[in-house]
């Protein structure tokens, strides 16, 4: 069976090693190989039962060769077999391995902690926008978290208690005001915690929470961070 191809949370954490480790350092017999072998692996998602060479200690030495190619400081060719994606996610983190950093080790935590976790949701390729740079994994954490029916019910009644009525944090759209008892009680739920601080020991709380609109909600998804109080600002300016 073939290996599917490598997503782009798993170059991620391959570059990190990668920048971490000596080039002698980044054969099938490394130790740095060998963990990495067992980290993709155990991604959410992954299942090297149905193929066991999946993202085995072989495939990962060989993406290690890969950036070779790419890398000033290496003198000589490297491999020759990287993807466009490889070489996009090297030249973005080349000069910035502490964004590099921190992004792999938000792949390690939600790994560390995902039995703690409810099951990631599955999320096509084409629902990830292409602002959010943080990986489809993380925003899977965040959705998740941010559909997770206990809390949110526990939001939306908090909220009714507390200003008796549901308007859209960012807009200040009411639904039951527009659409009356259609509209009663009716509104979306945003995870608050920028993508760049989520991680798997992230605990989620009512003020961890935001009432939106669904056009904000949308918005709030095409935005780098997810910040409420961003778009309030874009909304000011516009």
């Amino acid at each position: 069976m073939r290996n599917p191809k490598w997503t782009e949370d798993e170059v991620v954490l391959a570059l990190d090693l990668y920048f971490r480790v000596e080039f002698k350092d980044m054969e099938p017999t490394g130790e740095g190989v060998m963990e990495l072998s067992e980290l993709l692996n155990a991604l959410p998602g992954q299942n090297r039962k149905a193929n066991e060479k999946f993202r085995n200690p072989n495939g990962v030495s060989m993406k290690l060769q890969n950036f070779k190619a790419f890398d000033d400081r290496y003198e000589g060719k490297g491999l020759d077999r990287g993807s466009k994606l490889d070489e996009e996610v090297f030249r973005r983190y080349e000069g910035n391995q502490a964004a590099l950093k921190r992004r792999a080790a938000q792949l390690r935590s939600i790994v560390a902690h995902q039995d703690g976790i409810p099951s990631l949701e599955t999320v096509h390729d084409e629902e990830v926008p292409d602002e959010v740079v943080e990986g489809k994994t993380v925003f899977k954490l965040h959705r998740t978290r941010e559909r997770d029916t206990r809390i949110t019910r526990k939001k939306k009644k908090d909220v009714l208690e507390k200003t008796g009525r549901m308007e859209c944090e960012a807009c200040g759209f009411d639904f039951q005001s527009t659409y009356g008892e259609l509209g009663e009680g009716f509104c979306e739920v945003h995870h608050r915690t920028p993508l760049a601080e989520l991680d798997g020991e992230t605990k989620t709380t009512l003020k961890g929470l935001a009432v939106v609109c669904a056009n904000c909600h949308r918005m709030l998804h095409r935005m780098t961070d997810m910040s409420v109080q961003g778009l309030k600002d874009i909304l000011a300016g516009a």
